[in-house]
């Protein structure tokens, strides 16, 4: 994790870089949280006799990142589900 420094302080380009790396600490700390309960959700949903991954769902996972993030958004959904899978 970086921290403000005097230099920083100054620097609107160093300082924002550092507010950016804190931020990216942040949403990696959120996916890592989101692979662990969906993790979780997998586990009990194969206790129950379900499927590893429902589709349905996932279309409207990817659905509402598209809505608020654009075409990239999908991407970005895309990953997060791959991420989330976990292990066949």
């Amino acid at each position: 994790m970086t921290h403000t420094t005097s230099e920083t302080a100054d620097d609107p380009v160093a300082e924002g870089r550092e507010r950016i790396d804190a931020l990216d600490d942040r949403i990696i700390a959120l996916i890592r949280e989101r692979m662990t309960v969906s993790d979780r959700i997998q586990r009990a949903r194969l206790a129950s006799g379900g499927r590893r991954i429902q589709l349905a769902r996932e279309m409207e996972i990817l659905g509402r990142y598209r809505e608020a993030l654009g075409r990239p958004g999908t991407q970005l959904a895309m990953t997060l589900l791959e991420l989330s899978r976990g292990r066949a």
